[in-house]
């Protein structure tokens, strides 16, 4: 039987860093629904059922003037179903039965699809009493979508699009495009727009808060279009509301949906130049993209149901229940934390931001454990990861003969901008790994080394210089830098020496013989050293120079195993997986000996090199159990204690891509047909 999953938080609208609305409660009705970063971005659902109001989204009041507020009643919500790419609510009460489902299309082998910023919202009543009940749906949004602070001004208005659709939108008066850059920010420039499909039984309007408890008390949308036209988010807030009237419902289920969509103008500017989002490479205008996506709901929906289904499926085979759960929540996360836009010349270019870490843009140590996922579904992603980095590292703004760390802070990416490109901010060994192995992987699953090709020059000086450093790495930041700068760190000469090995397996792709013995030969070599250097009795240390009871995850183990590279002996893993087991929390293995807070997406990747699958499913139970219980309600964080369950930082980050790891199946390539 299948226990009852509760989401630290769920996910409802999930585009992109900007456009990202989630549920912290356990009811839909508990609360305001919010942005990722926490900020109230507020949806309000409510249901008329012959004439009583009852409420089964959001809360009517804000905070500052709730307590004049009478809140509906609610219709009691009954289950929640998160799945990869669609939320469902039920909700139960005068008879009726409400489900309620948010659909984001987010299927990686459709990136016009993909990157569409477009969620459904879905409505299907049915009578479950027998009888005949007049039901009418109200839902709306409010200013909140398109500032990033409540005192900015907002305009708004009111339009019909090919005969097909009403759109609603609002922005900001300033529109000050591209000029915010940072972590805890929202987006204050373009569009929301609330878009409902035409028709007699619809009815759009801009309102307000005010106009919102006018509907909360007589089920009337009262139409305010050009009351204070523009004011600030903060006065009266505006809000775009519709109604939908769903006619007589009996027991044949009725149903409507509307869009909820964002137009951002320009999405990433890439080194001081402003670049559009993938879906408008081809010179497509945002209205025409909303009537493609009304015209092709039906189509959509029936793709992610079936994809919904199929990864479902798949995840559960692998790893159990509580792996199906934990990728269902987090795979509309891994993608959502990314932009897809298109360079000049067509090419895909993903960019992840570092959400609630520092706000980078493009870090390759954050696309380096999400890459899983994009393995699996199309390894393009992984290379529109890549390709900012291997420009800025050809540019003159690079000096360093390492890889960089980033490419600025989203959504600027136009080189790094803290630390004034000090050496002691840098992170050598970690990132030129990293890139070495993303190139790898993407070799592996695409069965050519063409990408590599493309950017040789940079791979081979990287590899040189692991070959110089790698095995013994000198003080430096690693990722998990919030533990510190480490010297002779185990784990990272586990990833230098990988690394070294991802390049002769491209040499050997490449047909460049002489490098390809020289790089293995030495990666052997190393990995040999490795052993004896870190051999701690029962398990390996965490630095060569460290004491036996001390201990790290060496995550970085898995490429030996799904790259086929077999440096290490077996037992290395097996050592190290029996150890882990000694010092297991209820939230799982800390991350290393230094303290009981762990890294999940490490967590999983060690998992992975279980033997067995109850061996698996024993390592990621307590992830399971920690989002389940968590008192963090926020979108999953990646950093979290194991004793506690409590988020130390970081939430909504790509690198829950990691998760998908075990879906690699030994580094055979799957593509997902519809």
């Amino acid at each position: 039987m299948t226990m009852t999953f509760r989401p630290p938080a769920v996910p409802l609208v999930t585009v992109d860093p900007y456009f990202s609305v989630w549920s912290a409660a356990d009811q839909l009705y508990e609360d305001h629904t919010r942005h990722w970063t926490n900020k109230t971005q507020g949806m309000v659902g409510m249901a008329v059922i012959d004439g009583k109001i009852r409420r089964f989204m959001g809360k009517i009041g804000l905070h500052d003037r709730s307590a004049n507020v009478v809140e509906p009643g609610i219709l009691v919500q009954t289950s929640l179903t998160v799945e990869p790419v669609t939320t469902r609510y039920t909700f139960e009460g005068e008879g009726i039965e409400l489900d309620v489902q948010f659909t984001t299309p987010l299927l990686l082998d459709d990136l016009e699809l993909l990157s569409r910023p477009v969620t459904y919202i879905s409505f299907h009543v049915r009578a479950i009493d027998h009888r005949k009940h007049e039901v009418k749906i109200y839902f709306d949004v409010t200013g909140e979508w398109c500032v990033n602070t409540a005192s900015q001004q907002v305009t708004w208005s009111s339009s019909v699009i090919d005969n097909q659709l009403h759109a609603l939108s609002m922005g900001t008066v300033e529109q000050p495009i591209l000029k915010l850059a940072g972590d805890d920010t929202r987006i204050d420039w373009g569009y929301m727009y609330l878009v409902v499909p035409l028709s007699p039984h619809s009815k759009a309007a801009h309102h307000s808060i005010s106009g919102r408890e006018h509907y909360a008390r007589t089920g009337q949308l009262k139409v305010e279009e050009d009351e204070d036209n523009p004011r600030a988010v903060s006065e009266n807030m505006p809000v775009m509301a519709v109604e939908m009237d769903m006619g007589l419902v009996e027991q044949e289920t009725a149903c409507r949906y509307l869009l909820l969509a964002y137009d951002d103008i320009h999405s990433i500017e890439y080194f001081h130049q402003p670049l559009n989002a993938y879906w408008r490479k081809d010179g497509m205008t945002f209205h025409h993209m909303l009537v493609m996506a009304g015209q092709q709901y039906e189509e959509i929906s029936q793709r992610c149901q079936i994809f919904n289904r199929e990864l479902l499926e798949e995840s559960q085979a692998a790893g159990g229940d509580s792996y199906r759960d934990i990728l269902a929540l987090t795979y509309r996360q891994a993608i959502a934390a990314h932009k897809l836009v298109a360079d000049h010349d067509g090419s895909v270019l993903f960019f992840s931001k570092e959400n609630f870490s520092n706000g980078c843009i493009a870090t390759v140590d954050v696309s380096y454990p999400s890459i899983p996922l994009f393995l699996r579904y199309n390894p393009e992603m992984v290379k529109g990861m890549m390709r900012p980095i291997f420009k800025y590292a050809k540019s003159s703004e690079w000096a360093f003969e390492f890889a960089p760390h980033d490419v600025g802070t989203y959504p600027k990416a136009n080189g790094q901008v803290y630390g004034e490109n000090k050496l002691e901010y840098q992170m050598p060994i970690e990132e030129c790994g990293n890139m070495l192995l993303m190139a790898a992987a993407v070799s592996k699953f695409e069965k050519h080394a063409e990408f590599a090709r493309e950017h040789w020059e940079h791979l081979k000086k990287w590899a040189s210089y692991l070959l110089q450093h790698g095995l013994d790495p000198a003080n430096q930041l690693c990722t998990d830098d919030f533990a510190g700068h480490l010297a002779h760190n185990a784990n990272l000469s586990i990833k230098a020496i990988l690394g070294i090995a991802s390049y002769a397996y491209m040499c050997e792709q490449l047909g460049m013989r002489e490098d390809e013995t020289l790089y293995r030969e030495a990666a052997a070599k190393m990995a040999q050293e490795w052993v004896s250097m870190a051999e701690a009795d029962d398990h390996y240390k965490l630095t060569f120079d460290s004491q036996d009871e001390t201990w790290s995850m060496k995550y970085n183990l898995v490429w030996d195993r799904l790259l086929d590279f077999n440096l290490f002996p077996k037992e290395v893993a097996e050592r190290e997986l029996n150890y882990y087991k000694q010092k297991q929390n209820r939230y799982g293995t800390p991350l290393d000996s230094r303290d009981t807070y762990t890294k999940s997406d490490w967590l999983v990747w060690c998992a992975f090199m279980s033997e067995s699958k109850e061996q698996f499913e024993q390592m990621i139970l307590p992830l399971w159990q920690f989002m389940n219980e968590t008192t963090s309600r926020v979108p999953v964080t990646d950093w979290y204690d194991t004793l506690t369950g409590q988020q130390m930082n970081f939430q909504n980050r790509s690198v829950v891509g990691g998760f998908f790891i075990h879906l690699l199946n030994k580094g055979t390539s799957h593509s997902h047909s519809n």
